[in-house]
């Protein structure tokens, strides 16, 4: 890789974080709907805004009647927490782990719920979790798309219609980006800031019928925190799920993620030709042509069926110094932000290919990572 040209074509949004992501094209705080702010989340506007956030969820996502979509405290993580501080225990779990927030629910069930009965199926990163070992006659908690190793679960062909157990989904990076069987789902959780390109600090939960069912039927025997209560006095708490939030949200940020959903239907919504799934798809297929056309970079997911289209995670041909330095010349160049694997992960690059990147600034950004390649390799 020598006389590598340096590009002069820059991409014109450079954020290619996995979290907060990329703010969706065209984006204008000004234009968002301001009526709200100052005002209490309890008033009539208040809880109109935030029961469009449920409903439009619901209308946009496609799920399926009686699914439940409330806005909760704490992003992604308050949701998934708050689902299995208030669900688990009631039978054995099965939890899988191929990165690092999967193992981060792992030790929530293991060493702080300390329940008795639970399988924990692991992977290495760039690899999946044996899903034929899936007892689910057990809870099941997983993510769908493992954020900090760019491996997502294939389909949804292995979890059974008639289930006994109930699903736990954590779909942060996945919801909007991946096509997901709602009703093989019984509870999934997401935050705003990842594919939607939205606000942090709110988290949503999605609950089907029959974990409904199990929140009315059963008590944790663990004291359970304010901000995890989804039911008072023995019933479900409806109107949580009809933009009544447990403490008070960020009118701004409810504001951000309507604006959000509205672009998002304004392309069609998720499935469509020009929606957001075939968005970034499109994005993924951008870094595996280049990936095909350079033997100095690779997929950390060794399977195609399970490599991700939202966080694409790459290693290099490249000591861990150098890969250090690659990231800091293209911050420098501002050409790419935010670019590093996560910090548990294997050295490498990570790059958000989700539906707010544009499919041009990905096919910028490219010539600057084989230019700055050779430069920190060759120096």
């Amino acid at each position: 890789m020598t006389n590598i040209t340096k590009p002069t074509v820059k991409p014109k949004n450079p954020n290619f974080s996995s979290g907060p992501c990329s703010k969706r094209p065209g984006y204008d705080v000004s234009k968002l709907q301001l009526d709200v702010l100052g005002r209490s989340h309890r008033s009539a506007l208040g809880k109109k805004a935030l029961g469009l956030a449920c409903t439009e969820t619901a209308r946009i996502l496609g799920l399926p009647e009686g699914y439940r979509v409330a806005v909760v405290p704490g992003s992604d993580t308050g949701a998934i927490e708050m689902a299995m501080w208030s669900m688990l225990g009631a039978r054995g779990v099965d939890v899988m782990e191929w990165e690092s927030f999967g193992a981060g629910w792992v030790t929530d069930i293991v060493k702080q719920l300390k329940l008795p009965n639970v399988n924990v199926i692991k992977a290495d990163y760039g690899d999946i979790a044996d899903l034929s070992k899936v007892n689910f006659e057990n809870d099941v908690v997983f993510t769908w798309n493992g954020t900090t190793s760019g491996v997502k679960v294939p389909n949804g062909d292995w979890i059974p219609a008639n289930r006994a157990g109930l699903t736990f989904c954590d779909a942060t990076s996945a919801v909007f980006a991946m096509d997901m069987p709602w009703d093989k789902l019984d509870v999934i959780t997401y935050s705003w800031q990842k594919v939607l390109g939205g606000e942090g600090a709110h988290g949503m939960l999605i609950l089907s019928p029959r974990a409904a069912e199990r929140i009315e039927a059963y008590n944790p025997p663990w004291p359970m925190p304010k901000v995890f209560r989804m039911k008072s006095g023995g019933k479900l708490t409806e109107g949580l799920f009809k933009g009544e939030t447990i403490n008070t949200p960020s009118m701004l940020c409810v504001s951000d993620y309507l604006d959000a959903l509205a672009w998002v239907d304004g392309l069609g919504g998720v499935k469509g030709a020009a929606g957001t799934i075939a968005r970034s798809e499109a994005n993924l297929g951008v870094l595996e042509d280049f990936v095909s056309k350079n033997d100095w970079i690779s997929f950390l997911a060794k399977d195609k069926a399970t490599r991700s289209n939202t966080s694409v995670c790459l290693t290099l041909k490249a000591t861990e110094e150098q890969v250090k330095k690659l990231i800091k010349l293209l911050e420098t160049e501002g050409v790419g932000y935010d670019l590093g694997a996560y910090k548990d992960a294997p050295a490498g690059l990570r790059i958000w290919c989700g539906a707010t990147v544009e499919r041009a600034d990905l096919q910028a950004l490219l010539p600057w990572l084989t230019w700055g390649y050779a430069e920190v390799t060759q120096a």
